[in-house]
């Protein structure tokens, strides 16, 4: 989410301005009460989302407000003095917001220090100085982008995106109202000029928002591009209400429907929604029509906005918005839980509530007050202490996990799967380590051998070894195929075979109609159907494939129903490529651990057990491959489950060498050393058959 601005909250109402408008001049109390929802909404999604699914929405409301509040400032100051000083909207910026922010990163770097565990200091130092430069929401995009990312534990100042978000918006929007002072206003169709100007920003951004959501884009979520269109309905409201206002008899109705909008929003939208996209027009066009509704004769929206609970939630709101996150996260840690129960919850809440009125009263009112922060001189120097003091708490980080990483690999130490079921030695004997583990992927990933969501072509796929080679293996699936890569690779060198790759995330080899983010996975099913064809034209020697089994068939739950589904489909596509002179090797899925099972390590690294988790558990999805190999003349199955868990046990560290990189990939490391493993087996497989 982010911050709301309190940069110029004094905007005359309607009602209360005779004569030509200039842009606002008196505080509007309901516009307070509408960053109460904001917060209000955002608050309750982030301390449960079972609560309120679509609490999300709350950024958007901020988004309109902000941009609201800042065109009407604009507007009115070139309406009075005939230009805009941009070192002077700069000068506000810093005096209101970066306060306030600095405490809060500084607060947070420190608490991290304590009580995060090291395999997520790094992660949140680097966040936290991207939150101090306005960066962040550059950074989470980029994660987001990152399929090897996909399970980053959420660090406590990733909210900060949303600030980073207007804080690039402002860098242009102040020049447009710069043009427009110098060129056009006071000429003839001026005004006209600067909202077609505006309407242009909030068009382009809208069909660029709607196009990357509904390609599925996860980045679309934090970019600039993606949400100015946002900030410039605000704009654009602010630009209609200078020199005019609705009937009347519009505000009433108007009012309430604008605050339903919001509301509805927030309680029928959930994770599944494609957001922003169309989606985010509801709570836009409802924020939208609060303000331009103002405050009409009769019971309205405005009144219950105007109340005095809903102003002081507004008048903390930026605050509480900075404080809430940290909390949760510090919270979830302290606590080793994934959510919170019902104390948890009010304990954060208050807590929240309490840190964001002592921040008003302590930092933010004295600043406004006294005017510490008046000229450029002053904004920047306050801008680089902060940003150098956020940074000696982050380089503190960096310097502790720098500390942690692992001695380097030792085969007569680290041997992997020949110590299965022996005690492991303390964790220093870890490779890799915790911090690095999480990063021990396959080659093919480096090399781009692995295929991202939206490719559909295999055509060109990567091979290694000679192109004379005797023997030609083709290698496909999804991600939990690739996880293989390592010990094919390490075979494929020692045997002198070819080796040809046609993996793709999240992309199992069946002719199953697979799903993706509650759609049809089209991609994946073109690329399957492409893959049959590449490997007819390539006649290899040996297919090789394996997939997740928690993978499911578009529009069914998991159970016995998806799992027959997908064998079917894994056997029908088969036996398009299976033949006496290509047979298939099946390699069954692996265990699943814990999404933190490498903070645990870190945490636990003179007790790894502590890691392990139950083979009942670890194991517990029926893997559809079986079923589907008994199915098909020439599938062979093979199982090196044994190798990774013992009767009762799934350990995360075997032979002094870490398992798992998540909850559902093996190390590079692990995947290489089973190589002499995996080729046995694959010959007494292909030997029976």
């Amino acid at each position: 989410m982010r911050s709301p601005d309190f940069t110029s909250p004094q905007v005359r109402s309607a009602s209360e301005r005779p004569g030509p408008r200039s842009g606002g001049s008196r505080f509007r109390p309901e516009v307070q009460g509408l960053r109460a929802v904001a917060v209000l909404l955002v608050l309750v999604y982030h301390l449960n989302p079972d609560l309120l699914p679509g609490g999300y929405v709350g950024v958007d409301v901020f988004f309109v407000i902000s941009g609201f509040l800042i065109t009407s400032l604009l507007l009115r100051e070139v309406r009075e003095h005939g230009r805009v000083s941009l070192a002077g909207f700069y000068v506000r910026r810093v005096r209101r917001l970066l306060p306030a922010a600095t405490v809060v990163l500084l607060a947070t770097g420190a608490a991290a220090l304590v009580l995060l565990p090291v395999t997520r200091l790094g992660d949140t130092a680097w966040q936290t100085l991207a939150s101090a430069a306005y960066v962040e929401n550059l950074y989470l995009a980029d994660q987001t982008l990152d399929y090897l990312a996909a399970e980053t534990a959420p660090s406590p100042v990733q909210h900060f995106w949303s600030l980073s978000v207007e804080e690039q918006f402002y860098l242009l929007w102040p020049l447009l109202f710069v043009l427009w002072a110098l060129f056009l206003r006071g000429r003839s169709g001026g005004l006209r000029v600067l909202t077609v100007a505006l309407a242009s920003v909030f068009a382009a951004s809208l069909v660029c928002s709607v196009a990357m959501t509904a390609s599925g884009d996860p980045s679309a979520y934090f970019l600039p591009t993606t949400r100015a269109w946002e900030l410039a309905a605000g704009g654009l409201l602010a630009v209609y209400l200078a020199d005019r206002g609705l009937p009347r008899a519009l505000r009433l109705p108007l009012g309430w429907a604008g605050l339903t909008a919001v509301v509805a929003s927030a309680v029928l939208y959930d994770s599944g929604t494609p957001f922003p996209g169309y989606a985010a027009l509801l709570p836009v066009l409802g924020c939208v029509a609060v303000i331009a509704a103002e405050r009409p004769e009769g019971p309205s929206a405005a009144m219950v906005l105007s109340t005095g609970p809903a102003r002081f939630v507004g008048d903390i709101s930026y605050a509480l918005y900075l404080w809430h996150w940290p909390l949760i996260v510090f919270a979830l840690v302290v606590l080793e839980r994934q959510t919170l129960g019902p104390l948890g919850i009010a304990a954060v809440a208050a807590s929240s509530i309490l840190l964001a009125w002592l921040t008003k009263l302590w930092v933010e009112d004295p600043v406004a007050r006294h005017g510490l922060v008046r000229t450029g001189r002053g904004a920047l120097a306050v801008a680089l202490v902060g940003i150098l003091s956020v940074a000696a708490v982050s380089a503190a980080g960096l310097l502790r996990v720098e500390r942690f990483q692992a001695s380097d690999f030792d085969p007569t130490v680290h041997v992997g799967p020949k110590g299965i079921g022996l005690p492991s030695p303390e964790g220093a004997w870890m490779y890799p380590s915790p911090i690095g583990a999480e990063d021990d992927t396959p080659e093919a990933y480096d090399d781009g051998c692995h295929a991202g969501f939206d490719r559909r072509d295999p055509s060109d796929p990567c091979v290694y070894g000679p192109d004379d080679a005797e023997t030609t293996v083709a290698l496909t699936g999804d991600s939990h195929s690739t996880q293989w890569f390592p010990a094919l690779d390490s075979l494929a060198q020692d045997r002198g075979w070819r080796l040809v790759v046609f993996n793709k995330s999240a992309c199992a080899f069946t002719a199953a109609e697979m799903g993706r983010e509650g759609a049809p996975y089209e991609e994946c099913q073109e690329w399957n159907r492409a893959v049959v064809d590449e490997i007819g034209e390539l006649g290899p020697d040996l297919v090789v494939t394996s997939s997740s089994a928690a993978a499911l068939p578009y529009g069914f739950e998991s159970g016995p129903e998806a799992r027959d589904a997908m064998a079917e489909g894994m056997a029908e596509l088969w036996e398009e490529v299976a033949g006496p002179d290509t047979p298939i090797v099946v390699i069954r899925d692996t265990p699943r651990t814990t999404s933190d099972v490498l903070d645990c390590l870190a945490k636990y690294a003179d007790d790894l057990a502590a890691c392990d988790r139950p083979a009942s558990a670890a194991l517990e999805l029926d893997d559809p491959q079986e079923l589907a190999a008994l199915e098909v003349e020439g599938a062979e199955l093979v199982n090196l489950n044994d190798l990774i868990c013992t009767d009762d046990s799934c350990p995360a560290v075997v032979g002094n060498v870490v398992v798992y990189r998540d909850s559902h990939h093996l190390t590079e490391t692990y995947a290489r050393l089973l190589a002499d493993s995996l080729g046995t087996r694959m010959d007494q497989a292909l030997d029976r058959s």
